[in-house]
């Protein structure tokens, strides 16, 4: 039987402070019964049944562990009990369900410190929560999001940093740093190679979790991002090693990534095979949404993941492409080749094509050029999606490069600037800039949005996607489902 939209299936009214946010387990979800939690403004976190509608749980209810606003809580994946949540005090708080509070506050003792955070245990007689308290930055812990593993965690601060956590263990894995203001949003690629994050620079930065660097920035929205999402639907994966997903609900996206559909995800859209241990396109599609009302959807192609290519392996791809695409050079669209685009890392820049926002896109194929020897070193096998070549800009930005890094007392990666950073705490942002851990913008392949539009009248605050449709929201309160191309 349909749903009636027009009843809601639990609706609560709260004085004196608001939800801010919320997860469900679904782990532990039936038709009958669902764990829902709720982080408020005042610091609460209440565990609620919509369904089953019994009493509820609340935690931190005397404001004894945390008095500031939860700005982030979720499910521990893999877990039935075990919950985290994030306060703009900037600290985090790990809870068990089963657990109650205490009448009195905490007491903590050192477990781990490192750079720019500390982990304390909660020392009592019995059992209390919460069990352990994160410190992590300055300013307040805006999101976190667990990898699809589960077994690492992504914080975004106010002070503009993301660190990245491996859980179990409680140690750094990396950081970057947000081009300036805070960062606001994080969210992991479906394989959890990749963290992308939004902020007040009003960019999205792509940062790689293997080679813990920027790997290029997006530039399309006039406003501070609120939200970024991968979409598991139209992300072309890697055949080499299959994606684990744990179920969690990763940065609230994906309502339910359980291993059936994980896998049928996967296998229906790399159904290529290759004689490479890549497919021949590898393409993520993700989206973000901003208090410019606007939604953005980005393409991560394969010459901005991968473009120092050793020639060998350049030269693998165009014969594994001309197996499967037009005669080189014709550019035309092949209906073995499923529509994904096919852009040789080797190649040279194929003459500028009229944009297309279809999905996934037509095949490009430029291979056999002459210049494809000397082009293969310098990633310009750029996509049709126009995202700009590191070397093209390099030339044109060259003599105001030239100027600003010598005016300014340029800083150079040198090891004494990285003891410097590791010695302060707080960092100037002045010194970063540069820096692997925070590259100048000439110094990273930008991405121009496929797709920018304005949704809504008041800012965005929702982004999630589903297998038939997008869903936003915005601060109004309108909440739209947004059908796919083909799918009405």
């Amino acid at each position: 039987q349909a749903a009636d939209l027009s009843k809601p299936i639990d609706k609560r009214i709260y004085k004196g402070t608001q939800p801010t946010c919320h997860d469900f387990n679904h782990l532990t979800a039936t038709a009958e019964s669902v764990s829902l939690l709720v982080g408020f403004s005042a610091g609460q976190v209440q565990l609620i049944d919509p369904i089953k509608k019994e009493t509820s749980k609340l935690f931190n209810e005397e404001r004894l562990i945390d008095k500031s606003r939860v700005t982030c809580v979720k499910w521990v994946p893999g877990s039935e009990s075990l919950f985290l949540v994030a306060h703009s005090s900037g600290n985090m708080y790990l809870y068990n369900v089963e657990h109650t509070c205490g009448t009195t506050a905490p007491h903590y003792q050192l477990l781990k410190q490192g750079e720019s955070f500390a982990v304390h245990t909660c020392k009592s007689k019995s059992t209390r929560n919460p069990l352990l308290k994160w410190t992590v930055g300055e300013g307040a812990l805006n999101e976190f999001a667990f990898s699809p593993d589960g077994k690492f965690l992504a914080c975004v601060s106010q002070d503009g940093f993301l660190r990245v956590f491996n859980f179990d263990s409680v140690e750094l894995h990396g950081t970057m740093k947000s081009y300036f203001g805070g960062l606001l949003c994080v969210c992991w690629s479906p394989d959890g190679k990749y963290i992308v994050t939004g902020g007040e620079d009003d960019l999205v930065t792509v940062w790689s979790f293997v080679d813990c660097r920027v790997i290029a920035r997006g530039h399309g929205h006039k406003s501070w991002v609120s939200v970024v999402a991968f979409d598991p639907y139209t992300t072309s994966v890697e055949e080499s090693e299959p994606m684990e997903f744990s179920g969690s609900d990763e940065d609230f996206q994906d309502l339910h990534f359980g291993r059936d559909r994980a896998n049928s995800t996967q296998s229906r859209l790399s159904k290529r095979n290759s004689t490479d241990s890549r497919p021949v396109s590898v393409t993520y599609r993700f989206g973000s949404v901003g208090q410019d009302t606007q939604l953005c959807l980005w393409d991560l192609t394969e010459d901005i993941l991968f473009p120092h290519q050793p020639l060998s392996r350049a030269r693998t791809h165009t014969n594994v492409m001309n197996a499967t695409s037009p005669p080189a050079g014709s550019g035309g669209t092949n209906p073995g080749s499923n529509g994904n685009s096919i852009t040789t890392p080797g190649n040279s820049v194929p003459p500028p094509l009229p944009r297309s926002n279809s999905l996934p896109h037509s095949a490009v194929s430029n291979a056999g050029s002459k210049s494809s020897v000397m082009d293969g070193a310098i990633a310009s096998g750029v996509s049709k999606f126009a995202t700009l070549s590191l070397h093209d800009r390099k030339e044109r930005h060259h003599e105001k490069d030239h100027k600003r890094n010598h005016s300014m007392g340029h800083i150079s990666s040198k090891s004494s600037d990285k003891l410097n950073l590791v010695t302060k705490t707080k960092t100037d942002p002045a010194k970063t800039l540069g820096t692997p851990l925070c590259p100048r913008m000439e110094d990273v392949p930008l991405l121009e949005p496929l797709i920018c539009k304005k949704i809504a009248h008041e800012r965005l605050t929702v982004l999630i996607f589903l297998e038939d449709c997008i869903v936003t929201a915005c601060q109004e309160g309108f909440i739209c489902t947004w059908a796919r191309p083909g799918k009405v």
